[in-house]
């Protein structure tokens, strides 16, 4: 496992990483999500991404058993905080009240003291970004967080982050969380990655493989076993269209020509960009794992042949 710097912090995290979405508290187990956990820390993998929306903090409490036992400085842990989680008007967004009401749930959840990245879910326009940044400043100053950051947010909302950062002398986001994925890149490479290389922000992606699309899983229909097929997944049908397979079929048959799964070719693309920090991965199972993990000893195979050759695949998309 390689680790690279977020942005321009000298925090390390694993290049591949582990997240709760839709697994933990939910499709998984809670015994099979702690054997996952313990098997990506065995596998050299440690950043654990999570959110306090993720089955309404069940997520978390799921990771916050999974990482008893593991030295606390050798995990990289994140959570999130703005969507809907507590009842009344102010039970969601980026309020001080809410951000702060957020964090010590979270650290309930998880049994821990601090998390190393709190991440603003979304961006919130009833509240003003000096509120969030100062409250975000505080909680650093309190211990609670290490570094904070943004998650899907646009380019002039980071960069109005950072303004008010630096001319009030706090600490601005240090790493964004988008989509990035070979059906999803337009925005990312175009708009978002020069903005965040100029503020010195590491990219951690979330849905590297497009919901699974990307696995080639899909190609011939939806099987009967896999996440799209479950009642409470079916807004992932709409994901799963013909104008999408069409290259994922084609892209499959060149991962195949290459003797590579296309999962790992999907994530290997994404590794070969510097500017991301980690991939956030997720995994039902411990052979998805390890077929993940090894995903990063492909990059080097990613000539400016095969990079091409994939980008004419995907040409027409996003």
């Amino acid at each position: 496992m390689h680790f690279r710097r977020l942005g321009n912090t000298g925090l390390k995290v694993s290049e591949i990483s582990l997240g709760a979405w839709l697994t933990f508290a939910g499709q998984i187990q809670d015994m099979t999500a702690k054997e996952l956990v313990s098997a990506a820390f065995e596998g050299g993998i440690n950043f654990f991404d999570c959110a306090d929306a993720y089955m309404n903090g069940g997520a978390e409490v799921v990771l916050g058993d999974a990482i008893q036992g593991i030295n606390r400085s050798e995990l990289v842990i994140s959570t999130k905080v703005f969507f809907p989680t507590m009842e009344g008007p102010n039970g969601r967004g980026l309020s001080r009240k809410h951000i702060t009401e957020s964090i010590a749930r979270s650290l309930k959840n998880l049994q821990l003291d601090y998390v190393d990245i709190y991440y603003c879910h979304r961006y919130d326009p009833d509240t003003p970004v000096e509120e969030v940044v100062r409250t975000m400043n505080d909680l650093i100053a309190r211990g609670q967080i290490l570094y904070w950051g943004t998650s899907e947010w646009q380019p002039a909302q980071i960069a109005e982050a950072h303004g008010i950062a630096r001319e009030l002398g706090l600490v601005g986001p240090a790493v964004e969380q988008p989509q990035y994925n070979l059906l999803h890149r337009k925005r990312v490479e175009e708009t978002l990655m020069p903005v965040t290389t100029r503020f010195g922000m590491g990219i951690t992606s979330f849905s590297p493989l497009a919901g699974g699309v990307l696995t080639g899983k899909y190609n011939q229909g939806i099987p009967e076993d896999s996440r799209a097929a479950r009642e409470e997944m079916s807004w992932m049908r709409g994901m799963i269209t013909e104008e999408r397979l069409e290259p994922v079929r084609a892209f499959t048959a060149y991962a195949e020509k290459l003797e590579i799964h296309p999962a790992q070719l999907s994530l290997a693309w994404l590794l070969r960009r510097k500017e991301v920090s980690s991939v956030i991965t997720g995994a039902t199972r411990r052979s998805q794992l390890e077929s993940n993990l090894r995903a990063a000893e492909l990059v080097s195979r990613l000539d400016n042949e095969v990079l091409e050759d994939i980008d004419s695949i995907f040409e027409n998309f996003e």
